[in-house]
């Protein structure tokens, strides 16, 4: 019967993204400060990664992760931001299912790329603290580069079997999604009329996976770390450490925080417009701070970008 039912349906062939229409008044400063977000993400992301390009000096295991990181947010950003931009200036944005599609393939692989990608940098830095004399050993360039290949190759593995699964669904209306972005974990109940069951399971599994490990992961290394930086004999350098170790703490515990909320709770139509919230955290927030707080406060980067400012600077001078 239901079959029937839903053959006699009509097939969508396109979506529409609702994103904050439900706010018309706030359209406009809601484009503002996302455009420059969106500027400033791409500015300060494409400068880390140039820098750690050009500089010898910032070819090391930790600058290999950060490099890595800001790329994948040059990517993150501008797979969400502008098309949410556009539907914001339209209230409500046109996309095909294909693209859909393809827009949630490369957010979901960059995701889960993001969560992995973290836990190494946390890793890293428990080394170098925590296990100084070993360090040279344990985590090397070839080392560096070989987990950052695992976390993109483990993100990109994963969301291929996500969005293969989504794609076998028939989608026959409505054909409104509540959010900024194809985020169709969240909403495919509501906009599929196939059985989702195995596909939300898939999600919530690998939501799971993605999550709770490198989480666990990062938070014990930087439990190691304020557990060695207190035998520091320098009050100084104890507060020092521990503004670095806050801030990185800080950045983690939004993201992986934002991640479990949205994509661990039950769904539910009453949680949707929360869920949409706490999405722009990992959508929009903390690829803008990324930078900030683990790159360009740093001495070395600080000094790349003064002798890269004075090389410009010769070499556009008469």
């Amino acid at each position: 019967m239901a079959k029937k039912v839903w053959q006699n349906q009509t097939r969508v062939f396109e979506f529409t993204l609702l994103g904050f229409g439900d706010l018309p008044k706030l359209q406009v400063l809601l484009f503002l400060p996302f455009l420059v977000i969106y500027v400033v993400t791409m500015a300060g992301n494409l400068l880390i990664v140039v820098l750690v390009v050009t500089d010898r000096h910032l070819h090391t295991p930790m600058y290999i992760f950060l490099g890595n990181l800001s790329f994948l947010e040059c990517c993150y950003s501008s797979t969400i931001l502008p098309k949410m931009l556009s539907s914001i200036l339209a209230g409500g944005e046109s996309i095909s299912i294909k693209a859909c599609f393809l827009q949630f393939f490369i957010f979901a692989s960059l995701a889960g790329t993001e969560c992995y990608l973290l836990a190494m940098m946390s890793y890293d830095r428990y080394l170098a603290i925590c296990k100084p004399l070993n360090y040279v050993v344990l985590m090397n360039g070839r080392v560096s580069f070989q987990l950052s290949v695992v976390s993109w190759v483990s993100g990109f593995f994963a969301s291929t079997i996500l969005t293969s699964s989504v794609s076998w669904l028939s989608f026959c209306g409505p054909n409104e999604i509540d959010d900024y972005f194809c985020d169709v974990s969240s909403n495919v109940r509501y906009i599929s009329c196939s059985d989702t069951t195995f596909f939300e399971l898939s999600a919530f599994v690998f939501a799971c996976v993605f999550t709770l490990p490198p989480f666990l992961l990062t938070v014990s290394s930087y439990g190691f770390i304020i557990a060695t930086i207190l035998r520091i004999p320098s009050t100084t350098g104890r507060q020092k450490a521990f503004s670095t170790c806050s801030s990185h703490l800080a950045v983690v515990a939004l993201y992986y925080g934002s991640l479990m909320l949205v994509y661990m709770l039950p769904r539910s139509k009453a949680l949707i417009h929360m869920k949409k919230v706490f999405s722009l955290f990992y959508t929009v927030l903390t690829p803008m701070i990324n930078p900030l707080i683990y790159s360009l406060r740093n001495t070395e980067v600080k000094e790349a970008m003064k002798k890269g400012f004075r090389g410009f600077i010769f070499y556009i001078t008469p």
